[in-house]
């Protein structure tokens, strides 16, 4: 087979889950896949860390990106003069060509804008409602990243069943347990947090619940009663001066910390630093973050709803995220029963194994070669 990939978003969104979905994708096929050849769609002048194959080909392409990722990658790639058999997508199938000239396949990982427009951009709310219908229309196959967001896709869409393939996620090599002091010693010094402290890692869209976990949080410190604080680390979206009034609101302002995006080679010392990790997320088509925790051994508390309950298993305490009362209990529980802690720490250690890179490549290539010869 001769397949293209756009690999943009491996460059311009690493830290993110699509970024880092894309950056993982193209590593590990690269790591597995000797007889194909690749064409691996790259900016100029990249650092992308991977020793690529003599069955791989870069194609530079000139656009920078610029401050909102989506109008970027909504400028397709010259395909003309390359001759392929299947040209993958993995950013939701932004940037597909409209002129077609082998077989098309995208990576669709929710369709949170069709579930929950309210959490959703303008800018994105617009591309999804008058450019996705089109881009699936032109679709061999379709990748996603559960079997709930497969469901979803094909109410969504009406997407043929059997053309919807299931590839799961992991998380990243570099995410491990690491020794607590050294991991609290990093975080004081870089963001000067010395206390116990629970986490989220994430958006800031309002499905996040974030709202909820701040709630749930000013209710904890009154029946907790040591020093705890509560960092919520991710990139300060439109949201952010909602969540700093509710912290305002329920006098929890000096207990609640909101660091900013942190840079990829911080985020294992945070996540080991933590007493516990907290994802009471509305919506998921996956959620990077709560197995990125359980890979370092930090128990997870998480949202019993959409695709968390299939990527946690039986590793995390679940809970209603619409359960204010039922979020703090929960984390009360954890944080003082040292068995539960040890119990979730390793159920998660054992989830966190079973989902690996590797088999996200292997399946992928599954796919193009069921889509290729359907």
């Amino acid at each position: 087979m001769k397949i293209g990939i756009d690999g943009r978003a491996a460059n311009w969104y690493r830290g993110t889950g699509i970024g880092t979905y894309t950056y993982q994708l193209i590593n590990h096929i690269n790591n597995i896949d000797s007889v194909n050849d690749y064409m691996v769609f790259l900016p100029q002048h990249c650092s992308n860390n991977i020793n690529f194959k003599p069955n791989f080909t870069i194609a530079e392409i000139t656009e920078n990106c610029k401050e909102n990722f989506w109008d970027e990658v909504n400028i397709p790639n010259i395909l003309k003069g390359n001759d392929m058999d299947l040209y993958h997508v993995p950013q939701n199938g932004i940037g597909l060509p409209l002129d077609k000239k082998c077989s098309f396949v995208i990576t669709l990982h929710d369709v949170i804008p069709y579930k929950m427009p309210e959490t959703s951009s303008e800018r994105y709310l617009k591309l999804f409602n008058e450019t996705l219908p089109k881009i699936v229309s032109m679709c061999d196959g379709i990748i996603t990243v559960s079997n709930h967001s497969k469901m979803d896709i094909l109410k969504a869409f009406n997407f043929p069943k059997e053309k919807i393939y299931v590839t799961h996620l992991a998380s990243e090599n570099i995410y491990h347990p690491m020794e607590k002091e050294l991991s609290k010693e990093l975080i004081k010094k870089y963001y000067s947090i010395d206390e116990e402290y629970i986490l989220y890692v994430g958006g800031f869209s309002p499905r996040k619940n974030i709202v909820g976990l701040i709630e749930s949080f000013s209710k904890l410190i009154n029946i907790y009663k040591k020093n705890l604080k509560l960092i919520i680390a991710g990139k300060q979206g439109q949201s952010y001066s909602i969540y700093k009034k509710r912290c305002e609101d329920l006098g929890v302002e000096d207990k609640v910390v909101f660091p900013g995006f942190i840079p990829l080679e911080h985020m294992p010392a945070l996540y080991n630093g933590c007493e516990l990790f907290v994802y009471p997320s509305f919506y998921e088509g996956f959620g990077l973050p709560p197995v990125e925790a359980m890979a370092c051994g930090v128990p997870v508390i998480a949202s019993n709803s959409t695709s968390i309950p299939e990527v946690t298993g039986d590793a995390a305490l679940l809970v209603d995220p619409k359960d204010i009362d039922q979020l703090c209990s929960s984390m009360y529980s954890v944080l003082t029963n040292n068995e539960l802690k040890e119990e979730l720490s390793l159920r998660g250690l054992i989830r966190a194994s079973e989902l690996n890179w590797r088999n996200t490549a292997k399946n992928t290539l599954i796919a193009y070669n069921k889509i290729l010869n359907s």
